[in-house]
């Protein structure tokens, strides 16, 4: 178990555009490794996802695990998703608002609200394409963790700065 240092808020390497990976790439041993640290490095604070960039990879790759006995009253759980190379489309211009956190930005709380139906096109651990439909609380997991690979963090969603909020507020 390797458990890397999250990358919080002000790293530069959260707001990169991060790098696409070829499919050979996928299947080597190195990023097998990578996978595992960040499996790990989710797990170990509670995550149920992670992009590379948050522990300091800018590359292509995230991981959503929304578990059935998840502390989120609307989430719907996805099992273990590994996701490179993501392609977002948006099936609705229907929005969900969510109280979103943050491994990287640790403490604080944002009112985001994001289209609340997606299709997302990836790659999976096998170098297969996945084309993947997601509704309502998982909708707005995929964004979030897609957004990290564009150098983008929940708090420049946020609209109203006065629902940019510390935890212990909520």
């Amino acid at each position: 178990m390797t458990v890397q240092r999250i990358r919080t808020m002000g790293d530069p390497v959260l707001r990169e555009i991060a790098q696409d990976f070829t499919k050979e790439e996928i299947l080597s041993e190195e990023t097998k490794q990578l996978l595992e640290d960040m499996n790990d490095s989710m797990l170990a604070v509670g995550g149920i996802g992670i992009a590379a960039p948050q522990i300091g990879v800018s590359k292509k790759v995230t991981i959503i695990d929304v578990p059935e006995d998840s502390r989120y009253e609307d989430a719907t759980p996805s099992g273990k998703l590994i996701i490179f190379n993501p392609r977002i489309e948006f099936l609705t211009e229907q929005e969900d608002g969510y109280w979103e956190g943050c491994l990287s930005v640790p403490g604080l709380r944002g009112y985001v609200e994001r289209p609340n139906h997606i299709r997302v096109t990836y790659l999976n651990e096998k170098a297969e394409e996945v084309v993947f439909e997601a509704q309502d609380f998982l909708a707005t997991v995929f964004q979030h963790e897609i957004d990290h690979l564009y150098g983008k963090l929940y708090v420049d969603n946020v609209k109203d700065i006065k629902k940019l909020v510390y935890e212990e507020n909520l």
